[in-house]
């Protein structure tokens, strides 16, 4: 990860990092986290004190629109989604515009608390793992939005399928 290369998106507290992949005749390695180096590139740190893993068996399982009271950490372990983050910080400058890209084993991306995270797996067995900067809590104040609202009209790259959503 000596040439990571990082930069702010459109909406403040996005950050999408690239990653060095390294293969040869056994397989590959990368380093996803390494606190030093994305102080560097400006990214907040994140002081992580969880690492949750989804694992996502088919192509098109889609996780929905929420906004947790953390900082977040996303990096795709295998297979590829579709990701879209929601600005749902009513304060904020970029208040309900969100940004889309893919989401690879290439890259990771910084997400804020109060940004609207979601993703739709676009591979057949996607594995999707983040570390947060505070611990879950049943308790926690979430902010939801459906995946289908029509002022946002996201354009999710599969027919969302309700048995996968």
């Amino acid at each position: 990860m000596s040439q990571v290369k990082g930069r702010q998106t459109a909406i403040a507290g996005r950050y999408r990092v690239d990653l060095v992949v390294n293969r040869d005749d056994r397989g590959s390695f990368r380093e996803v986290f390494q606190a030093e180096k994305l102080r560097t590139l400006g990214l907040p740190d994140l002081g992580p004190v969880q690492w949750n893993i989804s694992e996502n068996n088919r192509r098109g399982t889609l996780r929905g629109i929420h906004a947790e009271p953390w900082d977040k950490y996303i990096h795709m372990i295998a297979g590829e989604a579709f990701a879209a983050v929601v600005d749902l910080r009513p304060d904020s400058l970029t208040f309900k515009s969100y940004e889309t890209f893919t989401l690879t084993q290439h890259n990771a991306i910084f997400v804020s608390r109060g940004l609207g995270n979601s993703y739709q797996v676009t591979s057949d067995g996607g594995v999707y793992g983040y570390l947060v900067n505070r611990h879950w809590s049943p308790d926690a104040n979430y902010t939801l939005v459906s995946y289908a609202d029509p002022d946002l009209a996201i354009p999710w790259p599969l027919t969302p399928d309700p048995a996968v959503i």
